[in-house]
């Protein structure tokens, strides 16, 4: 078996919770890889724990203290020299001054705009992508609250900043649905505002109809567990997300290289009257290596977001309580 290095390594981020900059440092020379960008951190010592491993090297690196650290993505990447296991945390607080103790400089960067540095290490470029997706992931309901109703509570939360959403709804008639569809469409091109080298501002995913969804032009396809596992190969959309409820889905999306997930039911919900849910424990468990960005589903309310990012979810996924 190939020996594996486990790697620490911190998204430190300022700013706006819905579009932050983050934090990259440059490889000092003399270094493997010298002259690269990459997220500062570093090889966790025998005897240490990820969390000691973690404070220790950006006390080193940076001359920052941290201590309220969320877990986030986890990944393995085959450089020439080493197989890393990376574990990327979240970091919105730390004491003292940043400095650039063992990196020849540093610098911020905007989450889902181009990067301004170059080279970046090849291991990182999926966690930029990870880091454009907000923190809450809006499901449509349609078919609960009425399509003009539903219709009208799209447009405010995209004028209040709205910039994930799932189209959902798939018990609605196929005439009824398209032309729902259409129509969130039309709203979100109205917030789309491009600019250059960032991502679009907006990005609608339909569930499950890759027809419906390139017929009304959206750039998003949200897959069921069902179809993660009747698909060969990623479908052809800028951003492919599924919903998971188990290792083998969160596996299977991994597989697909899809860009993000969601898991759940997290806790008891009006969906799925008498399941208890995953709970916030076995949920933990199951994200501790993903590597891909996961949203907590099921049950959940806008105050329970911090909750689950520090339970190693990317944000939360709502169908009731968005707004």
């Amino acid at each position: 078996m190939t020996e594996i290095t486990e790697v620490v390594a911190a998204v430190l981020l300022r700013g706006d919770a819905a579009a932050p900059e983050f934090l990259l440092a440059q490889r000092p020379p003399g270094k493997v890889y010298a002259g690269y960008w990459e997220f500062p951190g570093g090889k966790v010592d025998p005897g240490e724990t990820l969390h000691q491993a973690l404070v220790r090297e950006l006390q080193e690196e940076l001359g920052i203290t941290v201590n309220d650290v969320w877990p986030w993505v986890c990944c393995e990447f085959t450089y020439p020299h080493a197989t890393v296991r990376l574990r990327f945390y979240r970091i919105h607080a730390w004491q003292g001054a940043i400095a650039a103790i063992e990196h020849s400089a540093f610098a911020w960067l905007k989450a889902g705009a181009a990067a301004c540095v170059e080279p970046i290490l090849p291991a990182n470029g999926p966690i930029l992508q990870a880091l454009a997706l907000p923190p809450v992931y809006a499901l449509s309901n349609a078919e609960e609250n009425g399509v003009e109703a539903e219709l009208l509570r799209i447009e405010r939360a995209l004028a209040g900043g709205l910039r994930l959403l799932q189209l959902r709804d798939k018990t609605l008639a196929p005439a009824r649905r398209a032309e729902f569809a259409r129509a969130v469409m039309a709203l979100a091109r109205r917030y789309e505002r491009y600019e250059e080298g960032c991502a679009p501002r907006v990005c609608v995913l339909i569930n499950d109809d890759q027809e419906l969804a390139r017929s009304v032009g959206a750039r998003g396809l949200h897959l069921s567990s069902q179809q993660l596992w009747q698909l060969d190969c990623r479908p052809d959309f800028a951003r492919v997300a599924a919903s998971c409820h188990s290792a083998a889905d969160l596996a299977r999306a991994a597989q697909l290289g899809l860009d993000f997930v969601v898991l759940g039911p997290l806790l008891p919900t009006l969906s799925h009257p008498g399941a208890a849910g995953l709970g916030w424990a076995e949920f933990s468990r199951l994200v501790e290596r993903s590597p891909l960005p996961v949203y907590a589903l099921g049950g959940l309310q806008p105050e329970m977001l911090e909750t689950a990012c520090r339970g190693g979810a990317h944000g939360v996924a709502l169908m009731r309580a968005w707004r």
